[in-house]
């Protein structure tokens, strides 16, 4: 793949190929073989490759490509973009990344992608990325003592050693104080995917949001493919033109939101982080029918509400109690494939960034910069507002972003360096759906109490609408304390010494509330 000639001022990505199959494409080969074999497994050491170079072309091209999804490769990234990692490393299902978190790891100054530009441009973006530092820095101290409060009123009788808890609080204010830090901060990470998926990154490196920051990337990923592996270039495509992506007739508008989108779409919120757009009405329905099917059990020995409970009731179905996630394993379980919800949603940019970890839930994400209006539009944490001097400063630091983003764009910056400076708190508005056994494993994960603060206000707005709709579906929407509860499993906390200091499973959904 061709080496992209822009080059970034800050550090370029670091990109290292660490571990993958020996010989991944003779495997591909060998496993195409196998599928007509009358003498059994083929290996790989019996493929010739000289006389199978017709084979995988023509495999290829039709399309016969799960033989590629064998071989799978990690790699080591740094020095990339959160951004980039939300807009084209997380937005797809194949892959399986570890990245560094700015929950709990201190964000240091100057950690942030500095593309090229020049004069008064580069001036602009480095002293506006400088001013964010700054202000992440006054904010998370600004915010510790009211964390304190809350975390002691949790944990009352460690308030006689508060010394040994600063390090548990220092980390819940930043948590919120990250929100003030720009999108284009550096991250690093392990990342793994399968060779059909590099494939795919490289027939895709040029799409938006991040075309350059893309391109550099994977290129470094193909090229580390085809130095551990030569033979995939036989394969390998280059990447799609910009007039193939029906997105980029709009890419150019530089005004923003179109006339009123962010408040109808918020307007339909009806205040809620996530909305209920859509839910079967025969939901209970299928779903019991589905559970009969299962057993081969008539109507007349199981009603609805027996078939529901069997599925979904932790202390019938005591998977739900399992530190391994099962459901997708066991026969009964998959009945809750048949019932789906659709979700209008309003993440900020790292709420977003953990909730698209959930990769059987998927969601169709915007065209990043064509959600950007002149005016701040910003989400603020529950906990900055609480803190009138972190408010202040918070409000004072978002309002100053978009002035410098304004002046780039005057300056004629191109878009996707403009958006790096958008802060982590820049709401994304985008649908969501999800059948019920995908979803139910995401609210058990992120009903915890120890979740992000926003995505477990959105799990819980789910939550509570779905049981407003299929009530017996519903009642059994619970993190997992209260599901090992109901199963019978102990320790009823799976969490450990990171216990959240709540009784959630004695308190029923309705009643949830937390500030950290």
């Amino acid at each position: 793949m061709k080496t992209p000639h822009v080059s970034f001022i800050s550090p370029e990505p670091d990109v290292r190929l660490v571990k993958a199959f020996t010989t991944p494409f003779k495997n591909a080969l060998a496993a195409a073989r196998t599928c007509y074999s009358s003498s059994g497994i083929v290996s790989d050491e019996q493929i010739d490759l000289e006389r199978s170079r017709g084979l995988a072309e023509s495999i290829y091209l039709a399309g016969h490509h799960t033989t590629l999804q064998h071989a799978y490769v990690q790699f080591a990234i740094g020095n990339v973009s959160r951004h980039f990692v939300w807009s084209f490393l997380h937005s797809h299902p194949f892959y399986n990344s570890e990245q560094v978190s700015q929950r709990y790891v201190e964000v240091r100054p100057g950690s942030v992608v500095v593309p090229p530009l020049d004069g008064e441009a580069r001036a602009v973006y480095e002293g506006a990325a400088e001013m964010q530092s700054r202000a992440y820095e006054r904010l998370t101290p600004l915010l510790e003592p009211e964390v304190a409060a809350e975390y002691f009123k949790r944990f009352p009788a460690q308030a006689k050693q508060r010394h040994l808890y600063a390090q548990e609080i220092r980390r819940k204010a930043q948590e919120a104080a990250r929100y003030i830090l720009p999108i284009g901060t550096f991250t690093y990470l392990y990342h793994t995917v399968s060779v059909l998926t590099i494939l795919r990154y490289a027939r895709l490196a040029s799409q938006l949001d991040l075309p350059a920051e893309q391109t550099i990337v994977v290129s470094k990923m193909v090229n580390a493919l085809l130095a551990h592996d030569p033979n995939y270039a036989l394969i390998l495509e280059e990447p799609l033109p910009e007039d193939a992506y029906p997105e980029y007739r709009f890419a150019a508008r530089r005004d923003g939101l179109s006339a009123g989108f962010a408040e109808e779409f918020d307007r339909a919120l009806d205040g809620k982080t996530s909305r209920l757009a859509a839910s079967p009405p025969d939901g209970e329905r299928n779903l019991a029918e589905a559970v009969r099917t299962v057993l081969g059990m008539p109507r007349d020995l199981l009603s609805d509400q027996e078939a529901i409970a069997l599925a979904l009731d932790p202390s019938r179905n005591r998977i739900f109690g399992e530190s391994l996630v099962l459901s997708s394993h066991t026969k009964l379980s998959r009945a809750l494939y048949h019932v789906s919800y659709t979700f209008r949603k309003k993440l900020s940019h790292s709420a977003d960034s953990q909730d698209q970890r959930h990769r059987m839930t998927p969601a169709s994400r915007p065209v990043f910069h064509l959600h950007l209006g002149q005016e701040p539009d910003f989400i603020t944490p529950r906990l900055v507002e609480r803190v009138p001097e972190a408010a202040r400063l918070y409000r004072d630091t978002m309002e100053r972003t978009w002035e410098s983003a304004s002046t780039l764009r005057r300056l004629d910056v191109p878009e996707e360096f403009v958006t790096y400076l958008y802060p982590n708190a820049v709401p994304v508005r985008f649908f969501e759906s999800a059948d019920l056994l995908n979803l139910h494993h995401k609210l058990a994960m992120r009903l915890c109490y120890n979740a992000q603060e926003e995505i477990w206000r959105a799990s819980l707005d789910e939550a509570l609408q779905v049981s407003g709709v299929h009530p017996l579906i519903g009642r059994y929407l619970l993190p997992p304390c209260t599901l090992r509860s109901l199963s019978g499993v102990k320790p009823i906390c799976p969490e450990g010494s990171r216990y959240c200091g709540v009784k959630v499973w004695r308190i029923e959904k309705s009643e949830y509330e937390r500030v950290i």
